[in-house]
């Protein structure tokens, strides 16, 4: 099959077959390039969807990189039940065989010390949310209208402070929070909080974390999380994983080839 070779990450060899019926980015099978003592894992993608040009203006179609950025996930996660996988980035694509070869032999010292880093680690995310209104118990009868102006303004500031309060409570959670969890992990990434536009969550993001952890150790880890989950009225604390160590991965600068 020609086309360009979609690159999905690199591993050490492993013994375990892929599922015989995964698919990947465009619906091709992946399959293990070997080179050396490491092997990437690839398919073919069409050079009309990924080449240079069409892949620029395809990244604008929020539907066609959700897809994408799905079965790039699917592999990954297929991976990891298997081995520990370098994630790369989404849409690192090659011209062929020759040029993934070429880029597994110049970034070998790079993967082997990830590699040695990520071997039966896998990551968590923790996020904590504040809700947009406290949860209150719903009135038995509609609340009376302010008599006056003074009692709107009144009304108005003890909302203010109540918002004020709780984020001031989330902060505290927060940090104690990532504190705690980071003495359990072997490295941890703060990053952005989310875009509720873009994420989809609920509330406002106020961490947003991830955590390296053995994979051994998983069990406590989680169970320190779920210990925070309920504790304060208007804040969420939400738990994702085990992923691929995408955030400990290193791939900052892994950009799209097609030369």
């Amino acid at each position: 099959m020609t086309g360009l070779r979609y690159v999905y990450a690199v591993c050490r060899p492993f013994g375990t077959p892929l599922q015989a019926q995964l698919t990947g980015v465009g619906g091709d099978p992946p399959r293990l390039l070997p080179h050396g003592d490491l092997v990437a894992v690839v398919s073919h993608v069409p050079e009309g969807d990924f080449g240079e040009e069409p892949l620029r203006a395809r990244l604008e179609d929020l539907d066609w990189l959700t897809a994408v950025a799905r079965a790039h996930q699917g592999v990954i996660d297929a991976l990891t039940t298997v081995t520990t996988p370098l994630p790369l980035r989404l849409g690192t694509v090659f011209r062929d065989d020759s040029g993934v070869r070429t880029m597994l032999e110049a970034r070998d010292e790079d993967f082997h010390r990830t590699l040695d880093r990520l071997e039966g680690r896998v990551e968590w995310g923790v996020k904590v949310f504040v809700e947009a209104e406290q949860p209150e118990q719903a009135p038995a009868a509609p609340a009376p209208k302010p008599a006056s102006g003074r009692d709107y303004l009144r009304q108005r500031r003890q909302q203010t402070k109540s918002r004020e309060d709780l984020w001031q409570q989330a902060e505290i959670l927060a940090t104690d929070l990532h504190r705690i969890l980071s003495e359990s992990a072997e490295d941890s990434r703060l990053h952005a909080p989310q875009n509720p536009a873009l994420s989809g969550a609920t509330g406002r993001n106020v961490l947003n974390a991830a955590y390296l952890v053995p994979r051994a150790k998983s069990e406590e880890f989680v169970e320190r999380v779920d210990r925070t989950k309920d504790g304060i009225p208007g804040i969420r604390v939400e738990l994702t994983g085990p992923w691929a160590a995408y955030s400990f991965a290193g791939e900052e600068s892994a950009g799209k080839e097609s030369a």
